[in-house]
């Protein structure tokens, strides 16, 4: 692996959940009494494991990985030991040697410097993000397309 690959290229975070990965496509997987038993669905042990990619998220990591220093950046909940390493297993069967060793678990975003952060929150610390942030589902950003064309 060449380590001087990425040098000179911008930095990018992408968050995970509801940017990179359908929430609630775990939902359909999980037997109603279980759903109905946690307030907080993050909490869910397992959760993070029985998700799908969102539509055009895998095709535009892989695109933006071309042209950027990409990380994947996400909050993974403190009260849900298996959420980590979930999020680990997804990000290896679904974005592949791409995110080799790309993963950030932090409940600090903002501690992270870059240039962009396309994240679907303003919260755990996305709105003082230090680089440009990219407001995944907004108007301006509804979809991967939207950011694909924008980047």
């Amino acid at each position: 692996m060449n380590m001087n690959k990425g040098e000179n290229k911008k930095i990018l975070y992408i968050d995970m959940d509801n940017v990179l990965v359908d929430f609630k496509s775990a939902f359909s997987k999980i037997d109603k009494c279980v759903l109905e038993q946690y307030k907080d669905k993050d909490d869910i042990p397992g959760i993070f494991s029985l998700m799908e990619p969102l539509k055009g998220a895998v095709k535009s990591f892989n695109v933006l990985s071309d042209k950027y220093d990409v990380y994947i950046l996400s909050t993974a909940p403190w009260e849900n030991p298996s959420a980590w390493s979930d999020k680990l297993n997804w990000v290896k069967k679904y974005l592949g040697e791409k995110a080799y060793k790309r993963l950030i678990l932090t409940h600090h975003k903002n501690l992270n410097k870059g240039d962009y952060l396309i994240d679907d929150r303003l919260t755990r610390g996305a709105s003082e993000f230090e680089g440009e942030l990219i407001n995944f589902g907004s108007d301006k950003f509804p979809d991967w397309e939207s950011i694909i064309n924008y980047l």
